[in-house]
């Protein structure tokens, strides 16, 4: 029994023994080369031009990508919160979603699961997937659309639209439902 104790305790030694890393091997191995830059939790962005109040986004969590990829990148991975102002610094729509892309170069944003744009007039659009071209200022989807007024519920594939909401088009109309009109 005491020999089988000391066998067992001799290799125990030669394994931890053999466990340590030397500092040159743990620098050697490949690293994640998509790793962020930059992170941010509670993150406030504001975009002026000119002086003017144009956007504001909010994330609970930011990761900026620059090393190690074709076009930088932003994730906002645990939701986004998107204010747009017109020429008087007035909200002129909002955006937000659970989840979004945004690409540096081409100036385009991809919002994902759980999006919906409020206009002034308060047309609501819903979706799970929206592209935000801020460069060309328009927003659209290939994807189920649900477009609420304060006449009709709209459902369609597909939809283009200005930034603000305010003129749009739908690809294919899949359904209209009146709403009651309390005034009648």
């Amino acid at each position: 029994m005491i020999k089988a104790l000391n066998i067992i305790g001799f290799f125990s030694i030669i394994f931890f023994a053999s466990c340590t890393n030397d500092i040159k091997d743990v620098l050697a191995l490949p690293v994640n080369k998509k790793s962020p830059s930059q992170i941010g939790d509670s993150v406030t962005l504001i975009y002026t031009d000119s002086a003017q109040l144009k956007i504001t986004l909010k994330a609970n969590r930011m990761l900026v990508f620059t090393k190690n990829v074709k076009e930088p990148y932003t994730v906002l991975s645990k939701g986004l919160f998107v204010t747009f102002f017109d020429e008087e610094e007035k909200i002129s729509s909002t955006l937000k979603a659970n989840y979004g892309v945004r690409f540096d170069q081409s100036r385009r944003m991809e919002a994902k699961y759980a999006v919906e744009v409020v206009n002034k007039e308060g047309k609501k659009l819903e979706t799970e997937k929206l592209i935000w071209d801020e460069a060309n200022k328009r927003i659209y989807t290939d994807a189920f659309v649900k477009i609420t007024t304060d006449k009709e519920i709209i459902t369609g594939k597909g939809l283009e639209s200005n930034q603000d909401f305010t003129k749009y088009h739908l690809k294919e109309v899949t359904g209209t439902i009146q709403l009651k009109n309390e005034g009648l």
